[in-house]
């Protein structure tokens, strides 16, 4: 919705001569060329025709001083604050992620199963922010660039399962191509990235990858973007399903879980961020529940002021209605004078006695 205002409101001021012409008009020692045919408009008679020039004179006039106001509507001015971040989500996909050491239910689930919907609960949480994932395992790839567009996000996250990729850790990587997503100069101070950071989640210890992740941290202290990691998953001996040739589970075997916490807390440390152990379900929403809380801030801006200019809906009418008053003030005077009749008087906009 938008309101009406005018952007030059002194010429109002000018429609306050109007009644000053209409008094002056009864005098006869009015000179002529007040207003533009005034000598043509008076006519002796009374009668209805001729009291058309007069008012299609006044209401061109009017019209035209309306429009050199600069009539506008003006769309609702207000300031806005929003919530609003870059995050990349770079997620473990290895084969270690399916150990069955997390519950739902009094039911044993596997790691990803424990965390996707929590994941998906940060994204709902966050409708102001740009969210990207990171998938890792032997290697790294995009999943999903930065996007507001967090129904189709969740769609991809639906997708997920292990095995997607070459099994392996590469932590480094994973780091290193989410750092690569928020590669925006538009969005970047001093060298340094505004607004962004990192939820790097893994189970493991890096044993693969071009990126070691001392580099990939060194990166991203350099560009100032925090780093909260999170490690899944409980110490010790955890249950691993077992599969056949055809990918059928035949059963379950117990395999020491072998998370790299000291790496994972140095990375958070070096950048700012934070070190979170997700060894149930209740600590990894714990987690995700503290990046949220520690990671908002509110960006003022301003909404866009949208203006229509009026000027010529005004403007137009008014020059039409004073051309008409110059065609009636023409006519009228070619009409002979009535018999009897006195000659028209010299003075502008003078009236009859």
């Amino acid at each position: 919705m938008g309101h009406l205002a005018f952007h030059d409101p002194l010429w109002l001021l000018a429609l306050l001569a109007l009644p000053l012409v209409l008094w002056l008009r009864g005098r006869r020692s009015v000179p002529v060329l007040l207003v533009p045919f005034a000598a043509a408009w008076h006519r002796p008679s009374l009668s209805a025709p001729s009291r058309w020039p007069v008012g299609l004179a006044l209401l061109g006039l009017v019209l035209l001083v309306v429009a050199l106001a600069r009539p506008q509507r003006v769309e609702d001015k207000r300031e806005v604050r929003s919530q609003g971040y870059d995050i990349m989500l770079s997620v473990d996909l290895s084969g270690s992620m399916l150990a069955e050491d997390y519950e739902k239910n009094g039911e044993p689930i596997n790691r990803l199963q424990a965390i996707k919907p929590v994941i998906q609960a940060f994204i709902d949480q966050r409708p102001s922010d740009r969210i990207g994932v990171v998938l890792f395992s032997g290697r790294a790839y995009t999943m999903a660039p930065l996007t507001f567009d967090h129904d189709w996000l969740s769609r991809q996250l639906e997708r997920l399962k292990i095995g997607l990729l070459e099994n392996g850790t590469a932590i480094g990587d994973g780091l290193g191509v989410a750092l690569t997503r928020l590669e925006q100069a538009k969005r970047e101070a001093g060298g340094q990235r505004q607004g962004a950071f990192i939820v790097l989640l893994t189970d493991g210890v890096n044993n693969s990858g071009a990126l070691s992740p001392a580099q990939a941290t060194t990166l991203a202290k350099a560009r100032s973007i925090p780093v909260y990691t999170i490690g899944a998953g409980k110490d010790g001996y955890v249950p691993m399903p077992v599969f056949d040739a055809n990918n059928r589970r035949i059963g379950r075997r117990m395999v020491l879980s072998d998370l790299d916490e000291a790496a994972l807390r140095a990375i958070a440390e070096e950048t700012g961020g934070k070190f979170f152990r997700a060894a149930d379900t209740d600590t990894v929403e714990a987690a995700f529940k503290a990046i949220d809380r520690a990671q908002k801030i509110e960006f003022q801006s301003k909404s866009y002021l949208i203006t229509t200019e009026l000027f010529w809906w005004l403007a137009a009418p008014g020059l039409a209605a004073l051309a008409l008053a110059a065609l009636f003030s023409r006519a009228l005077g070619s009409r002979p004078a009535p018999a009897g009749a006195a000659a028209p008087s010299v003075s502008a906009l003078a009236s009859s006695r």
